[in-house]
């Protein structure tokens, strides 16, 4: 007699663009939580066309690579979010900047029937240097404040990159963002739906890549602000 095989809890899901220096490092921690907690989960790379190793080392590591031939940050997490076998899904950058040995709570919360699940990490903590000046007591907290302002919820950090999600939750969503304000569509068609929606703290540590941020802030700042009124009109 066979025995049944557990279903798939949990994918760890990682955008990756050039991610050599950290990849490694990453993985290994997520494979920490994993193991540590004895999970059916797999860790699924989500690849946006990388020049460097980073495919080759996250394979040798044991990880799940999906190539995403669409440019964009949106992109790669919507091919992600599609390839991904398990129930859940957390996600996070695989540059340093978060923790993926400590998921508890977001697991936790997902287990407990919300449909998102954001980091805050203005409540959990910003590493001296992690996040520029602007961004921390400007750009994040008036995007934010226009966003709960949009779509009526009490999300407080609108862009934090760590965050889980019920995957047949978010595919019923039909998302379609291509680029940074794929982040601020998650969160708005959550918001606009009857998806439990709860925050909580992460710590937000300094990039250690060492290279340049994939991030352009006025140009992705607009995005996510044009996006913003644009849903507004709706």
């Amino acid at each position: 007699m066979k025995t049944m095989e557990r279903e798939m809890e949990l994918t760890i899901l990682m955008p990756c663009l050039n991610e050599e220096k950290t990849i490694e490092s990453c993985i290994k921690a997520a494979q920490q939580f994993i193991d540590k907690n004895k999970l059916v989960a797999e860790i699924l790379i989500a690849d946006n066309g990388s020049t460097d190793d980073s495919v080759n080392l996250a394979k040798r590591l044991g990880a799940r690579v999906v190539h995403i031939a669409k440019k964009g940050y949106g992109s790669a997490l919507r091919g992600g979010i599609e390839a991904a076998k398990g129930k859940y899904i957390i996600m996070g950058d695989c540059d340093m900047s978060y923790d993926f040995v400590h998921l508890d709570l977001f697991l936790e919360a997902l287990r407990q029937g919300n449909g998102l699940v954001m980091g805050n990490r203005f409540r959990g903590g910003i590493q001296k240097g992690a996040m520029p000046f602007l961004h921390q007591y400007f750009g994040v907290p008036l995007l934010s404040f226009v966003g709960r302002s949009v779509y009526g919820t009490q999300i407080s950090d609108f862009h934090c990159g760590q965050r889980g999600f019920d995957k047949e939750a978010i595919l019923s969503l039909h998302l379609s963002a291509e680029g940074m304000e794929f982040a601020t569509e998650m969160i708005g068609a959550f918001a606009r739906s009857d998806f439990k929606i709860v925050e909580i703290p992460v710590v937000l540590n300094k990039d250690c890549r060492d290279g340049k941020s994939h991030l352009r802030s006025f140009r992705d700042g607009f995005r996510h602000l044009d996006f913003m009124l644009k849903a507004a009109l709706k």
